[in-house]
């Protein structure tokens, strides 16, 4: 049986009733998952809901025991660490409901580290076509809108499918005649506050690649007889959802389970997450490269940072945030589109190696100083340097009047003493 399933019936008693939605307030699948953790401690305790509170309560020292006992016993079996730490906050948070503040000061072994996670590495792009070739159509839209835009799995549909991410939330697409169209590519596609993880709302973009896919799975959805709105869902609940929820939008644990089996046909066995790693993995790549900066990094992945504040204040932030989405597509999508980044940096060199040859500098010393790192600004100076060497002759010193000092000076020249006649030396720096 379902975990969560089995452990509905504690619902049934009052106190589980009102702590469940005291929760439930803040978060539908945080209070899904405290209620079926909670309901596996009181089995490890072999307690029920008042018992549990007395206890805690009354006999600290027994409780506290009784906690550090099974916890030994999950370590003993294997169970992460951040597995443990995250099951028993279930636990303190019903006490803490009832006004029984406990502090277990019990250590566990790995507690903040997800060893799983640690020894997994993202999809090569390579690997990513695969799944993506592999997957339904429907499969294909949801695994883009990690893998390329950065969603979290819960926004596609919350845990029980009465809310999700609809076609009013990318305002750049529209149906005409049949057929999809997009205003722009990259796409906008809003998030909701009521989706959104951080409680505000945001907006993420994508690409040309998963566009396509969603306009092919779209015009399939037309043909099929299904008259698309502003309030039609982005992705269609699955068919046994369909049949015996009778919801509208697609439940988060369904769609989950259906990218697992692609997947594992695809031949291997990452996680569904591990799209929205690669996302974010590939995002930091961008970023170490100047391709996007770190605000608006942390901005698309929905996370909170310095734009969330003022983002819709600011006349223009949507185009800003597509011009850089736009850089990191070549770290994101499997279909090359333009230059590669080796084809981009290859012709900035060829650029800078023509401006310091014209200038008189050799093989050699381009090499030799390293100027094909340097930016633009520093080489603007190697050119004016060797150009201003030319100009003299090759003369390191130049006599000039005293009342072009301050020109020379500002062109990076270095005064050195007086002459006579109201003139002045200077140098070129070494």
């Amino acid at each position: 049986m379902n975990p969560l399933t089995r452990h509905r019936k504690l619902l049934e008693n009052k106190k589980v009733e009102r702590w469940y939605s005291n929760v439930k307030a803040r978060s539908q699948v945080t209070s899904d998952t405290y209620l079926r953790n909670f309901g596996l401690w009181l089995e490890y305790l072999n307690l029920d809901p008042e018992s549990v509170i007395l206890l805690a309560r009354d006999n600290f020292e027994e409780f506290k025991g009784m906690v550090s006992d099974q916890i030994r016993r999950m370590e003993a079996k294997g169970t992460m660490g951040s597995s443990i730490s995250t099951s028993i906050k279930a636990l303190i948070s019903y006490l803490k409901f009832y006004n029984v503040v406990v502090r277990l000061g019990i250590n566990i072994k790995n507690e903040g580290r997800n060893l799983n996670a640690e020894r997994e590495r993202i999809p090569a792009k390579e690997e990513l076509a695969k799944i993506l070739r592999v997957a339904t159509l429907r499969e294909r839209v949801a695994i883009s809108l990690m893998a390329f835009s950065g969603l979290r799995p819960e926004v596609f549909g919350n845990i029980d499918g009465t809310d999700g991410l609809t076609l009013g939330d990318i305002p750049d697409l529209s149906i005409d005649h049949g057929k999809i169209e997009f205003k722009t590519v990259p796409v906008q596609i809003s998030i909701r506050p009521e989706l959104s993880k951080i409680r505000t709302r945001y907006f993420t973009f994508m690409g040309p690649e998963g566009s396509e896919y969603l306009k092919e799975y779209l015009e399939t959805r037309i043909e099929s007889g299904e008259k698309l709105t502003a309030n039609s869902p982005v992705i269609l609940p699955v068919e046994k959802q369909s049949l015996e929820k009778k919801n509208v939008f697609l439940m988060t644990t369904l769609m989950l389970r259906r990218i697992k089996v692609t997947i594992l046909k695809s031949g291997f066995d990452w996680r569904p997450y591990i799209f929205r790693v690669y996302f974010g993995t590939n995002l930091d790549m961008a970023e170490s490269k100047g391709k996007i900066s770190h605000p608006w990094r942390q901005f698309i992945m929905g996370h909170k940072g310095d734009i969330e504040e003022t983002y819709t204040k600011r006349e223009g932030i949507t185009d800003e945030g597509r011009g850089q989405y736009t850089n990191c597509l070549k770290f994101l999508e499997t279909e090359d589109r333009g230059i590669s980044e080796k084809q981009h940096e290859d012709e900035i060199n060829a650029v800078k190696i023509m401006m310091l040859k014209l200038a008189g500098y050799t093989d050699e010393e381009i090499e030799k100083q390293g100027m094909l790192d340097m930016d633009i600004s520093d080489l603007v100076k190697k050119f004016d340097e060797k150009r201003s060497r030319s100009m003299n002759n090759g003369n390191s010193q130049k006599v000039i009047s005293f009342k072009e000092v301050e020109t020379y000076i500002e062109q990076g020249w270095e005064y050195v003493r007086d002459f006579p006649g109201n003139k002045a030396i200077v140098k070129l720096p070494l």
